[in-house]
C-alpha cells in the first residue's frame, strides 16, 4: 500500500508565519516533515499550503509542493477542502496514495514512531477508514461543559444527560479528544465520499484509536513556549 505525506498549513493565520516561526534551532514545520522523512512506511512528500515562504521552506525539507487557491486558504475553509484538491493533484501525477498522512504544520508534537505505528494498524485492517492520536483531558469533559443562555445563565451542555453526574473528573467516563498533529487517512474511503462522524466526517465511521500523552497546537505566543518546552522533553533527532 502506497502511503504519501500531506503536510498542511497556511500562509496566513492570527499568529504571523506560526508555521514557519524558529522554535529551538528550526522551523514550526521542519518538526512534523521530519518526522515524517523519518517513518519508515511513508515513501511520498508533499506540501499544500497558499503561502509562499511555508512551501519554501518545506521544499528544503524534501516536500514537493502544492499551492492551494485562495479560496481554500480563507479562516471558512474546510480542511477536507485541501485534501481533496491535494488528492486530485496527485491523481493528475499518477501519484494517488492509499494511505493518506495528513499533518499539521503547526504542531510540533509528532514523532515518526506515532506515525508509523498509526499506517500499520490501516495495513492491517484496510476496513478501517482512520486511525488518529488521542489525548485524554477530563478536565474539559462534556459532562462538565456548559451553554450560556440569552439571559446569562448557565445550562448543560449535553443534553438529556440523566443520573448523578460526580465533580470528580476521575469518576467520569473515558473522554478522549483528537490530536492535531497528524490523522492517517484512508485515501479510498475520502475519494468515495463515505461521511462519518462529524466534525471531520471525512474520516468515515471506523475510526481507530491511538493514544498519547499530549498534543500541542501553536497558535499564540504562549503555545511557542509549550512547544520549545516539548521539543526539548520529547524531541528524537
Amino acid at each position: 500500500m502506497k502511503v504519501t505525506a500531506l503536510l498542511t498549513g497556511k500562509g496566513n493565520s492570527t499568529l504571523r508565519d506560526k508555521n514557519t516561526l524558529e522554535i529551538c534551532g528550526f522551523p514550526t514545520l521542519f518538526y512534523p516533515a521530519n518526522a515524517a522523512k523519518k517513518s519508515k512506511e511513508i515513501t511520498t512528500y508533499y506540501c499544500s499550503s497558499d503561502g509562499e515562504k511555508v512551501l519554501s521552506t518545506a521544499e528544503k525539507f524534501g516536500f514537493e509542493r502544492i499551492v492551494r487557491p485562495a479560496e481554500l486558504a480563507t479562516p471558512q475553509a474546510q480542511h477536507i477542502d485541501c485534501i481533496l484538491h491535494a488528492l486530485e493533484i496527485m491523481k493528475q501525477k499518477n501519484d494517488l496514495p492509499d494511505i493518506l498522512v495528513v499533518l499539521l504544520a503547526n504542531n510540533v508534537t509528532v514523532k515518526s514512531k506515532w506515525i508509523d505505528d498509526c499506517v500499520r494498524i490501516m495495513k492491517n485492517d484496510p476496513s478501517v477508514t482512520a486511525v488518529v492520536p488521542t489525548f485524554e483531558k477530563s478536565e474539559f469533559h462534556p459532562l462538565r461543559a456548559k451553554s450560556v443562555n440569552p439571559d446569562g445563565t448557565l445550562s448543560m451542555y449535553e443534553k438529556g444527560v440523566t443520573g448523578k453526574i460526580s465533580t470528580n473528573r476521575q469518576d467520569l467516563p473515558s473522554c478522549v479528544f483528537l490530536a492535531h498533529n497528524f490523522w492517517v487517512l484512508n485515501v479510498e474511503n475520502i475519494l468515495s465520499g463515505n461521511m462519518g462522524q462529524p466534525p471531520w466526517d471525512f474520516m468515515g465511521n471506523k475510526i481507530m484509536n491511538y493514544p498519547i500523552c499530549e498534543a500541542l497546537d501553536i497558535h499564540d505566543e504562549a503555545d511557542i513556549y509549550l512547544a520549545s518546552q516539548w521539543i526539548k522533553e520529547h524531541y528524537e533527532d
